[in-house]
């Protein structure tokens, strides 16, 4: 049985952390070495289970010229309260070889692509 030991009641509680996927649009993507990579433009669910699948960086570009986007997984993402945005464990040279695409070349998120985004980071992950 519990005791009133048992529980912090000096801890502050701390509001549900959801979030609006337009809310996170934007955010700045910090990089293992602190340094922004680029920030979020869009959010890939997967429809089978309702979870976030991969987050879309949007990176450089003027005026929509030389724009491209690159899909990270979602499970290399924390949230970087300092900076009330994201951090992954990856920086700007590991991104430059990652899977991306143009405005006017989207992929079909399918499973193969999927794969393919997953394993560019997991091979990476163990070789850098």
């Amino acid at each position: 049985m519990a005791t009133a030991a048992d529980f912090n009641h000096n801890k502050p509680a701390r509001p549900r952390p959801l979030v609006s996927a337009d809310d996170v649009r934007g955010k700045a993507v910090l990089g293992r070495d602190g340094d922004k990579l680029r920030v979020v433009d869009k959010l890939i669910f997967d429809e089978r289970t309702g979870h976030i699948a991969y987050v879309v960086l949007s990176t450089g570009g003027f005026l929509g010229l030389g724009q491209s986007y690159h899909p990270i997984p979602w499970s290399v993402f924390l949230h970087d309260d300092k900076h009330e945005g994201f951090s992954v464990a990856i920086d700007k040279r590991l991104l430059e070889g990652a899977p991306s695409y143009r405005p006017d070349s989207a992929p079909l998120f399918d499973d193969a692509y999927g794969q393919r985004v997953t394993d560019y980071y997991r091979l990476s992950a163990t070789t850098a």
